[in-house]
């Protein structure tokens, strides 16, 4: 059996429940934090600990380029994956930003950009080759660079394990990556591309037929039916590093939060291939990107926030995790009625 098959880590379903009855003995009406209530029983449950911890995050930007850039589906040079992956690594991002804020581990897993980026400690170079194909003519990968790319994923995975964190939160960036991750969701939930495309990097409104013509031409040719091989055919290798990432974390224990429309393309693919990760996955926003309610709503998932993101980088998540550690800090630390001498509800 593949790895990516082997069935999620444990997940305490007793402990949430027993999470969900302590925070009905808080001093607050019932429900009254709302999904904050749910973020800490979850937590709870995948710790296995009724009072669970949020202190030490894990980041992964997996960097890679997209052959159907040639395509004209982007409004900006595949130069600049390179040059964004220089800048997360220089610390000049909005995610570099939001992860020092977070005293979060950070790392920049390039897969596969274009052009050649210069060594830093905080990039690791795991270039599989120098762009996926363009999946509009061929196959994006073959079989090996998909398998190499998941298990890229996978490695993320173990090194946030070995940090014993206890949220891994997986950017993005790839010029050309809202195609890719629009082509996969159009073809794992076989709905119209014209229903999921949108600006992406800032693609005018006039050109969206275009990207959503290409995306249906593409997957017509290769008529991918499993979700590995429209990984395959369709995606890019940071996509498919994510998909192995999510993966991996649900199988080593350490919960995931999602980001924004490419990350979620990934959480939706990376569940078809391994429906035992659902219980480990938290998704933080929904995106700005048109395409980001469709797929949350076939994921089933409530995102916490709608503030009009779609940066990717996993900023969107960054953001959030102050959210989920305020929701931890409210289980734990608030007194329960007996604790504060306050009457109960009597209804």
């Amino acid at each position: 059996m593949s790895w990516y098959l082997r069935e999620a880590a444990k997940y305490y379903a007793d402990i949430e429940e027993q999470a969900k009855q302590y925070q009905l003995t808080l001093t607050k009406p019932p429900g009254s934090l709302g999904q904050l209530e749910q973020v800490a029983t979850r937590l709870a449950g995948c710790q296995g600990d009724i009072n669970p911890k949020l202190e030490n995050i894990y980041i992964s930007i997996f960097a890679g380029d997209h052959g159907v850039a040639n395509q004209g589906v982007s409004a900006f040079p595949q130069a600049v994956t390179t040059e964004m992956v220089k800048n997360f690594a220089q610390g000049g991002a909005a995610i570099s930003v939001l992860a020092r804020q977070l005293n979060a581990k950070f790392e920049v897993v390039n897969l596969g950009t274009v052009f050649e980026v210069e060594r830093h400690t905080q990039i690791i170079d795991a270039r599989i080759a120098p762009g996926t194909q363009d999946f509009s003519q061929v196959p994006a990968m073959s079989k090996e660079q998909l398998d190499e790319a998941l298990a890229e994923g996978f490695a993320a995975a173990n090194r946030a394990k070995d940090t014993a964190c206890e949220l891994f939160i997986g950017g993005e960036m790839g010029i050309a990556n809202t195609t890719s991750a629009s082509a996969l969701a159009s073809a794992c939930l076989n709905i119209p591309a014209a229903d999921l495309v949108g600006p992406g990097t800032g693609l005018s409104a006039d050109k969206l037929p275009m990207k959503a013509k290409v995306i249906e031409q593409a997957i017509a040719l290769h008529n991918a039916k499993t979700p590995l091989e429209q990984l395959q055919c369709l995606g890019g290798f940071e996509i498919a590093g994510l998909v192995g990432a999510y993966i991996g974390c649900a199988q080593l224990g350490v919960p995931v939060l999602v980001d924004g429309f490419i990350s979620s393309a990934a959480a939706l693919m990376a569940r078809a291939i391994n429906p035992s990760i659902e219980p480990w996955l938290f998704y933080s926003h929904q995106s700005h990107e048109p395409g980001h309610q469709t797929i949350l709503t076939a994921l089933n998932a409530e995102p916490l926030l709608n503030i009009g993101m779609r940066l990717g980088e996993g900023s969107g998540a960054a953001v959030v995790t102050s959210l989920m550690q305020s929701a931890v800090a409210l289980h734990n630390e608030m007194a329960t009625f007996s604790q504060a001498g306050v009457s109960e509800s009597g209804a």
